[in-house]
């Protein structure tokens, strides 16, 4: 048995949508949370920006003492993870937006990728989408502004409806079989998406996140390189780049949201 923790990095809150599955089907292991918040969001930076930011927040999970890390935040993954990698010593678990399932959908409508900016330009996500049977049923978009809305705790449903207009409004209309949600921030906001989409394009969408699929793969990692904890409760700590104690009650709190569910 190991109980050293097992560290998770985003740039802000979203990671959090993450850590929540990942106490619920891992609930033996220790977790440290590492948000980078005075840079958030990473969306709008350069690819050398993210590699650097990212960089600082692995050696900071590394310095207190994790066995494994997770990238939960699908820009610093595309832009980072193979350097990563590369350079540490512990396992690192990379976050991947749920194209592949969404592209699995039966059906002739479109799949939608919500993202940020960055992450619908980096190569690693151009790679990944070439990949697919149907590159051009997926409709990549970078979704500017809800990231800060999110960080700033505004979950509510209709809270969001000018910035989904403002990046989806020419596509109203078209019959969506899918919603990836590629980014860990936008679970939190998963109804009002799921909202959105009903109301302006046609077709059954079902929202798809890469979540619980990483948090399984992590497991996997744990237990096949024998650094899994297989009792005791887990134990949560949280750290930031940000003002502590401002952010410590919004961790709580994103922490303790129940999962979407229609």
């Amino acid at each position: 048995m190991d109980s050293r923790p097992v560290g998770i990095f985003d740039s802000g809150m979203g990671g959090i949508s993450l850590l929540r599955d990942a106490v619920r089907l891992l609930p033996h292991e220790n977790f440290i949370y590492y948000g980078d918040n005075a840079n958030a969001p990473y969306g709008d930076r350069s690819e050398k920006e993210i590699l650097q930011l990212t960089s600082n927040a692995a050696d900071f999970l590394l310095d207190h003492g994790v066995k494994a890390l997770v990238i939960a935040c699908n820009t610093a993954t595309s832009a980072s993870i193979n350097i990563l990698r590369q350079k540490l010593d512990v396992p690192v678990i990379s976050m991947e937006p749920a194209i592949k399932p969404a592209c699995e959908m039966p059906g002739d409508g479109k799949v939608f990728m919500l993202a940020t900016e960055a992450t619908t330009h980096i190569a690693r996500y151009r790679a990944l989408l070439s990949r697919m049977p149907d590159p051009e049923r997926v409709i990549s978009i970078g979704c500017s502004g809800l990231v800060n809305r999110i960080e700033r705790g505004i979950l509510a449903d209709d809270a969001f409806d000018d910035i989904l207009s403002a990046n989806l409004s020419k596509y109203h209309g078209m019959k969506a079989d899918a919603v990836v949600l590629g980014c860990t921030h936008y679970p939190f906001i998963a109804g009002a998406i799921d909202r959105y989409f009903s109301m302006h394009f046609t077709g059954e969408h079902m929202l798809f996140d890469g979540n619980i699929g990483t948090v399984k793969q992590l497991g996997r990692v744990l237990e096949s390189n024998g650094i899994e904890s297989r009792d005791g409760k887990a134990e949560i700590n949280f750290f930031t780049s940000g003002n502590s104690d401002e952010l410590q009650p919004l961790f709580e709190y994103f922490l303790s949201l129940p999962v979407y569910s229609r």
